[in-house]
């Protein structure tokens, strides 16, 4: 056979192969979580009807006052205000993010939602920050008060995960906070662990939600994620302005740069190279505790108001593939040590 012959035998038989993947993959109908788009008022019973390695989706999409208790498994999420938003967090006590993520539950600041509520005495410190590209709130919880163990240093909920069907799989996130109405933030991250919480939710009509909202950072959580105030005993609401974006820093040369996160093979993260810049904040009004948090739901029995520490958090023993973080602290090129999920050096 000639040369030519050879040449044309083998694209033929590449284009088979390739209209063959193709021909596949539309039958299997898959369209990552990430792409599709809901309607707050018309959910699905499951937003992810898949089944693959990790399963089938835990809980459910349809959420009212029916499914409104504490063993909601409830899987659409809000952020609204200051008093009325959810956190992503473990149906089951004392459970690590790492080995949980894609099963998270929505644990809601009031009732209204179909959801868990966040036990009163969790939130120790938080702050609503409208920007205008996304709406975040950040702060301190008790976090065994939503089933996180007490010592685990976190992990990151965001709508891919490495097979793209979300963590947790089938997971929304809705607000009312940019048109009055609700509407399904697209980009979002949620860094929960080592005491400290972030959710961010990036508005879908600007152009760079999913820079804002950037998934790729699991190892560095909220300060570097969502950089923010993070103080404890204060509770306010501000207008602020955009962060940059996660992992564009601009060094003591004026120069802009790239951070890369290591892989989880090369050990603990000892140091990072740049310290965040917490965006400027305007107009704050601030609030307290229990004039904004009136769920009047109990902490679970025997659960205590501690947090976990720097150096007794843990994090997943068995983890999966898909990303997954925490809740830490930059402290510029000082050495600060991070297991594969972990906050522990940075708080």
């Amino acid at each position: 056979m000639s040369s030519s012959s050879s040449m044309k035998t083998l694209l033929v038989s590449l284009a088979a192969a390739s209209s063959s993947f193709l021909l596949v993959n539309a039958q299997d109908g898959f369209t990552p979580l990430a792409s599709q788009s809901f309607t707050y008022s018309n959910l699905p019973y499951q937003a992810d009807p898949n089944t693959g390695e990790r399963g089938r989706q835990y809980g459910y999409n349809i959420c009212n006052s029916t499914t409104e208790n504490q063993e909601s498994l409830c899987q659409t999420s809000i952020i609204n205000a200051i008093d009325d938003f959810c956190l992503w967090g473990p149906p089951e006590p004392n459970s690590l993010i790492g080995d949980t993520e894609g099963e998270a539950v929505a644990w809601c600041t009031k009732p209204g939602h179909g959801t868990r509520l966040i036990p009163d005495g969790a939130l120790t410190g938080v702050q609503f920050m409208r920007t205008p590209d996304y709406i975040q709130v950040t702060g301190r919880i008790n976090q065994a008060f939503i089933n996180i163990a007490a010592d685990d240093s976190g992990g990151e909920m965001d709508p891919h995960g490495a097979d793209q069907r979300g963590n947790p799989l089938g997971g929304l996130l809705f607000s009312n906070a940019w048109t009055g109405d609700y509407v399904q933030a697209i980009e979002w991250h949620n860094f929960m662990g080592g005491g400290l919480f972030c959710l961010k939710a990036c508005d879908p009509s600007r152009p760079n939600a999913a820079r804002y909202c950037e998934h790729i950072f699991d190892r560095i959580g909220c300060w570097y994620n969502a950089p923010a105030a993070y103080r404890d005993n204060v509770f306010d609401s501000c207008l602020g302005e955009s962060q940059d974006f996660p992992g564009i820093y601009t060094g003591a040369n004026g120069q802009v740069s790239t951070y890369t996160q290591p892989p989880e093979s090369l050990g603990p993260i000892t140091s990072v190279p740049y310290q965040p810049q917490t965006p400027a904040s305007s107009q704050c009004t601030t609030y307290t505790s229990a004039s904004i948090y009136t769920a009047g739901v109990a902490a679970p029995s025997g659960v205590t108001g501690s947090t976990s520490s720097a150096s007794t958090t843990r994090s997943s023993s068995t983890r999966s593939s898909t990303s997954r973080s925490s809740s830490t602290r930059s402290t510029a090129t000082s050495t600060v040590t991070t297991g594969a999920s972990g906050n522990a050096g940075f708080a």
